[in-house]
């Protein structure tokens, strides 16, 4: 039950929606070169620093709104130096949300709406 409110309370945020959204496509590395983040081939996740310069907020603010998706579960951290790359954890998600259709007792095959 306690997995459910966690993600409840993640989700309730519109702004951590998005970011769960712009982290499920996937970015290889930063799009904001001029910041000086190292940048990998990769699926590295995004950058604190991205999530900054799309919501127009602050460090502490998206850090702040980050620990709660983390917290929830949903989405992994990579640091490497002083950056925090952020993804998200596809398969925790989709348990987690089949879990939440389970207790609410939702068929998620039967596609009744």
């Amino acid at each position: 039950m306690e997995r459910l409110v966690s993600l409840g309370r993640a989700l309730s945020d519109p702004i951590r929606v998005e970011m769960l959204g712009m982290m499920s496509g996937g970015r290889g590395c930063c799009s904001l070169p001029e910041c000086g983040v190292p940048a990998e081939d990769q699926d590295a996740g995004i950058c604190v620093c991205e999530f900054e310069a799309y919501f127009g907020m602050g460090q502490s603010k998206v850090s702040y709104h980050l620990r709660k998706l983390k917290d929830a579960g949903l989405v992994t951290e990579e640091k490497r130096g002083r950056w925090s790359f952020y993804s998200l954890k596809r398969d925790t998600t989709r348990v987690l949300l089949a879990e939440t259709a389970g207790h609410l007792g939702l068929d998620t095959e039967s596609g009744d709406g």
